[in-house]
């Protein structure tokens, strides 16, 4: 199987549980459960499951002890991107080609749908653990990298930084910390609480931060390059919102071609990282070019 068929595998098989586990239930409180559907089944990458899964491949650990703990990270960067289009924040009118959740649901649903879907993705991380009871504390420490993550010292303390930041110059030590939280803490997440289900040693976990470190900013890199030479139509939103809405980003600061050779020296750096695992990181490095070459 080449890489884009294992690649498409993956995301499926990432569809399909989400698929399951979040249904338009038939109860008072059903239009909740609508608007949470609304935004995770709206496609996209599956970027940070699919890591996870990848992670557990290399390690030869068993997906279905990852798979669970994958869906719920994707949760959580779901109800950040619901939370991230509000008027308080981004203002966004459009998400993976679609009408935002707040322009569909209005505000306060969106507001609680983010939350909703927050809260149950550790109830899916909680219900993974308990059934697994020779393999529990793996999948508390997983628990806890992901919490971590997404919270004050991760992803949300990166949003803050973002928020404090607009309007402003900032240094290339603040852009890089911001995003280092906003971005990258989710990746590393999806990569170091797979590898903490497979039982990984020490120097496994050093590697596979570097990875993920890089593997992040090369990902915020493109990111910020793609808004201003994307394709809105391919990215399913409109481009230009990082200078409208006065945001630092690598393009801003560092300017277009110069973020253009971040964006590669990055991915070198994080293919290097992942050397020392051989023929069973081929697929993560693939994964790595896959991401500079994106187009959305």
């Amino acid at each position: 199987m080449n890489f884009k068929e294992k690649l498409r595998e993956r995301a499926e098989l990432i569809n399909n549980t989400l698929e399951k586990m979040i249904d338009e239930k038939d109860v008072p409180q059903k239009t909740i459960y609508t608007a949470m559907r609304y935004s995770l089944m709206a496609g996209g990458k599956r970027l940070r499951p699919v890591l996870a899964l990848s992670v557990c491949d290399m390690l030869g650990g068993n997906p279905d002890d990852v798979l669970p703990f994958g869906c719920a990270i994707e949760m959580i960067h779901t109800y950040s991107l619901i939370h991230d289009d509000l008027p308080c924040m981004d203002n966004d009118d459009y998400r993976r080609g679609r009408l935002t959740n707040h322009k569909v649901f209005g505000e306060a649903v969106a507001v609680l749908a983010g939350d909703a879907l927050l809260n149950y993705a550790f109830e899916v991380m909680t219900k993974a653990a308990l059934e697994d009871p020779e393999n529990v504390k793996a999948k508390l420490e997983a628990m806890y990298i992901i919490a971590n993550a997404s919270g004050a010292s991760g992803m949300i303390g990166g949003q803050i930084i973002d928020l404090e930041s607009e309007n402003k110059k900032i240094s290339p030590e603040l852009l890089h910390e911001m995003h280092k939280h906003k971005t990258g803490a989710l990746i590393k997440a999806s990569v170091l609480s797979a590898a903490a289900i497979c039982h990984a040693s020490k120097s496994v976990m050093d590697s596979l931060v570097r990875f993920a470190d890089m593997l992040g900013l090369a990902f915020q890199i493109k990111d910020d390059i793609l808004d201003v030479e994307g394709n809105s139509e391919l990215l399913g939103k409109n481009i230009g919102s990082d200078a409208s809405n006065s945001k630092n980003t690598f393009v801003t600061l560092y300017g277009l071609e110069k973020s253009k050779e971040m964006l590669e020296d990055y991915t070198e750096q994080a293919i290097e990282s992942i050397n020392a695992f051989g023929e069973k990181g081929s697929f993560l490095k693939e994964l790595a070019n896959y991401l500079l070459e994106r187009v959305n």
